[in-house]
């Protein structure tokens, strides 16, 4: 079974720093682009960043200068490093992964975690 699995996530006050992880796991032939979302109460989810298997990153303007993207392709897992957080950046954070399972599948499909919470706050 493909999963991909979050951690790091949790409460940090404001200006505090947090970094959170995500591994995949099962049989998987290649993992393309890897990325973070994030969902606050009432609001749509978003793009927080993204990262090729080259690694080409892409960030949302909201977070750009305080959030980092990586990844270890070796271990299958991306990274989000966040510092600087705001009281806004409170919100439930989803790994998101576009993956291959078999040589001879021809496109990527996209694949979810199941989410952490990130609450910023006194």
């Amino acid at each position: 079974q493909v999963r991909l699995v979050e951690s790091g996530g949790g409460l940090v006050q404001p200006g505090g720093s947090l970094r959170l992880s995500c591994a995949a796991s099962g049989n998987i032939f290649s993992i393309n682009d890897m990325g973070w979302y994030r969902q606050a109460p009432g609001k749509a989810r978003e793009l927080v960043a993204q990262i090729t298997k080259g690694g080409i990153t892409n960030y949302a303007d909201s977070v750009k200068g305080r959030v980092t993207i990586s990844r270890d392709n070796g271990k299958g897992t991306v990274y989000l490093q966040m510092n600087n957080l705001k009281p806004e950046d409170t919100a439930v954070y989803y790994c998101n992964a576009e993956l291959i399972l078999t040589w001879y599948q021809s496109s990527a499909n996209t694949y979810w975690g199941q989410g952490t919470q990130v609450t910023v706050s006194t």
